[in-house]
C-alpha cells in the first residue's frame, strides 16, 4: 500500500485536476505495473508526468535562458485588446496581463486566440490561473508571451500575492511596476483627445495620498472610465510608472492599459501639507489656509484660441503674511460666496511671479479650494 503521505508533495503539482483517491490509486497501480522497481514517490512523479502536467516554477525564478514556463498566480489587472497589423499584412492581437504569486509580479502578453479569453470575460482580475509562456526580456523586464505554443487554464487555488507597496515619498522618476495604496484626494475629471494617428483618446488626472505625501496620477483611456472611487476612498494602484513632469518638475504616476485601480478597504492616514504663505516661493505647488483679506470682481477675458473664460483675484491671510491668489475659470465664481473674514483652503495653487515682482497662486483646473467658513 501507498502512504498519502509520501506522495502529497507530488500531488500538489496536479492542482486539484483529480481528487487524492484517485491520484493515489493511480500511483499504486503504477508501483504493480513497475514489479517493484521504483519508490511510491518515483511512480506519482511518473504518473504526473503522464498525466502532461509540468512543473511549476515561481516568478522569482523566472530568468530569459528558462524558455518555456509554467506557473501559478493571480490575475492583478487586465488591459486592453490592441491590433496590430504585421509585415504579412495580417492583424494581429494582444492583450497584457499583470500576474502575481508570493514571490513577486510579471507581465504576460496574451496574443491573437488567446485574446479572446479577455474578450469573453473569461480571465478577470482577482482570478487564479495557471500559464504556460515564453519568457524573455521585456522593454520594462522579464515578461512571458502566450501565443500558440502556450496555455492558460483556471486553478481553484487561492494564490497568496506578496507584491509589497511603495509609500509615495520613496517614488523617483523612471520606475516600473510601482504598487501603492492611497486615499483618493480629488477625483479630477476625464478628458478627450486625439492621438497623432487620428483615434480618439482619454486621459483623467486624479490626485492620490498617504501618510508620507501625494501624487498626481495619469489614468489612460479604458483606465480614465473606471467606476467606483470617490473623493476620500482608499485605492489600490497596481503596475504603474513613475516619470517628470518637466513643467512643474515634479514626480508623477501613469497608469494605462496595463495597470489597474481598484477600491480597497485598507486604512490610510492622509493629512493635506500647508505652507505658510511667508514660506512660498515661485515655481512650485502648494496647499494653504487662511482668512480672505481682500476679494476682487470677476472679469471676462478671450483666450488666444478665441473662447473665453473668467478670472478673479482674492487676497488671503494667515499669521505670516499676505497673498494674491487668481482664482481661474469656474474657481472665479467663489468671490460671489466669500467675505471678508472667510476661511479657505487652496490645495496644488501654483506660485508664480507677479506685477512687482510679487509672488502670487494661480489657482487652476488642477487646484483644489474648500471653503471652511463663509
Amino acid at each position: 500500500m501507498v502512504s498519502f503521505e509520501e506522495i502529497e508533495e507530488v500531488y500538489r503539482k496536479l492542482d486539484g485536476k483529480i481528487n487524492p483517491d484517485e491520484f493515489k490509486t493511480m500511483v499504486e497501480g503504477k508501483v504493480a505495473m513497475m514489479n517493484g522497481l521504483c519508490d511510491s514517490k518515483t511512480a506519482a512523479m511518473l504518473v504526473v508526468s503522464e498525466m502532461g502536467i509540468n512543473e511549476t516554477i515561481k516568478i522569482r525564478d523566472m530568468a530569459p535562458d528558462k524558455g518555456n514556463v509554467v506557473f501559478i498566480a493571480k490575475v492583478l489587472s487586465v488591459g486592453d485588446i490592441r491590433e496590430f497589423s504585421r509585415d504579412n499584412d495580417t492583424t494581429g492581437r494582444v492583450v497584457n496581463l499583470t500576474l502575481a504569486d508570493d514571490t513577486g509580479s510579471i507581465k504576460a502578453a496574451l496574443w491573437d486566440e488567446a485574446c479572446d479569453l479577455v474578450k469573453i470575460g473569461d480571465i478577470k482580475a482577482g482570478q487564479s490561473l495557471k500559464v504556460k509562456g515564453y519568457i524573455k526580456e521585456g522593454q520594462r523586464g522579464l515578461e512571458v508571451s502566450v501565443g500558440r505554443g502556450g496555455s492558460i487554464e483556471h486553478v481553484d487555488i487561492d494564490v497568496a500575492v506578496n507584491v509589497k507597496p511603495v509609500k509615495i515619498s520613496d517614488i523617483k522618476p523612471g520606475i516600473n511596476g510601482l504598487n501603492i495604496v492611497a486615499r483618493v484626494i480629488d477625483t479630477g475629471t476625464i478628458k478627450t483627445f486625439q492621438r497623432k494617428d487620428g483615434t480618439a483618446g482619454k486621459v483623467r488626472n486624479i490626485t492620490v495620498g498617504d501618510d508620507t505625501g501625494k501624487i498626481k496620477l495619469t489614468l489612460w483611456d479604458s483606465k480614465a472610465e473606471t467606476p467606483g472611487f470617490n473623493a476620500g476612498d482608499t485605492v489600490e494602484i497596481m503596475n504603474a510608472y513613475s516619470r517628470e513632469n518637466t513643467f512643474s518638475n515634479q514626480t508623477e504616476l501613469q497608469l494605462g492599459s496595463g495597470g489597474s485601480i481598484v477600491k480597497s478597504n485598507a486604512s490610510v492616514d492622509y493629512c493635506e501639507p500647508l505652507t505658510p504663505i511667508a514660506d512660498i516661493e515661485i515655481n512650485s505647488a502648494y496647499s494653504v489656509k487662511g482668512h480672505v483679506s481682500g476679494i476682487d470682481e470677476i472679469r471676462e477675458f478671450e483666450r488666444p484660441d478665441g473662447t473665453k473664460s473668467r478670472v478673479s483675484n482674492i487676497y488671503i491671510s494667515d499669521e505670516t503674511g499676505r497673498i494674491k491668489v487668481a482664482l481661474w475659470g469656474e474657481h472665479a465664481n467663489l468671490v460671489n460666496e466669500l467675505d471678508i473674514g472667510s476661511e479657505i483652503c487652496i490645495i496644488d495653487a501654483y506660485a508664480k511671479s507677479g506685477r512687482n515682482e510679487e509672488i502670487e497662486l494661480s489657482a487652476g483646473a488642477r487646484t483644489g479650494i474648500q471653503v471652511i467658513r463663509k
